[in-house]
């Protein structure tokens, strides 16, 4: 398991680090945009009023990969129950829950399950990406909720991945983000209007960052995996090394014991002779 982990982490790193630089410029773009509109209408750069919420968690969809899961879930209902204790009591908070962990998990707690998504790491592709903005859409343009928060493991290191907590919708400029990311801003030209631009830009946008956590938490994934089945490995050759010293010292004492008896019971003979 570790070597198969191995050469899927190796796949999977090589995907994030090509991932990453178009779907964080498209992002800066996007939110530097933002500022600079004006009469310009879209829903979903558009605030309004939180009523319902939904949050979407990103798990794994097998075990056997350390405390990846664990941590994860265990964070994201600390943040459910704490910061947003409010929705949740009001049964105003819905799930999203992409991997068969987080599901199983959430589902025998009676949590509010908009949607689930198993087996799309089996082979991990973008159309999965599309499909999951699409259920989002759906239920943020109908009014299922107002707002749309990720969770998700972001992969730093084989041995370190951070658990991000993200707003997906409404889009943020960086002034709105909390807190404010100090970035520099441009004065755009548009071509063509701002309004065909910033409707064309959105949904690849959308796209691009699901992509782009579907990844971070695929590698993260692989690097666990790769992790644990290594410890897990050390630890069993450690206890086959103690058991075969603990049988070593066993048939010592027996060997010991049995040569005993027999000089006992010859000395015993000589005696009685």
């Amino acid at each position: 398991m570790k070597m198969v982990a191995a050469v899927k982490f190796r796949r999977a790193q090589e995907n994030i680090l090509s991932a990453r630089p178009y779907a964080r410029k498209i992002d800066e773009i996007i939110k530097n945009l933002i500022p600079t509109l004006e009469n310009v209408k879209n829903d979903l750069l558009d605030e309004r009023k939180t009523d319902n919420i939904c949050i979407v968690i990103v798990t794994s969809d097998r075990g056997f990969a350390g405390s990846f899961n664990t941590n994860l879930i265990k964070d994201a209902e600390n943040i459910i129950k704490n910061k947003y204790k409010e929705y949740y009591e009001r049964n105003k908070l819905s799930l999203i829950t992409v991997g068969k962990k987080g599901y199983d998990y959430f589902s025998k707690k009676e949590y509010d399950i908009y949607a689930k998504y198993i087996g799309i790491f089996d082979k991990i592709e973008f159309f999965n990406a599309r499909n999951i903005v699409s259920e989002i859409l759906t239920g943020y343009r109908g009014n299922s909720f107002d707002k749309v928060i990720v969770i998700y493991n972001e992969f730093k290191s084989v041995m370190q991945s951070r658990i991000i907590e993200e707003q997906f919708m409404p889009i943020l400029s960086f002034e709105q983000a909390e807190p404010p990311t100090a970035i520099k801003t441009f004065n755009y030209i548009y071509e063509p209007a701002p309004v065909e631009l910033i409707d064309y830009l959105l949904p690849r946008h959308l796209n691009t960052q699901i992509w782009r956590i579907l990844l971070e938490s695929y590698t993260s994934e692989q690097a666990a995996r790769m992790t644990a089945m290594d410890t897990a490995t050390t630890n069993a050759n450690d206890l086959v090394n103690d058991l075969q010293l603990f049988y070593n010292q066993a048939r010592q004492a027996a060997i010991t014991k049995e040569i005993l008896e027999v000089v006992g019971g010859a000395e015993a003979l000589r005696e009685s002779s």
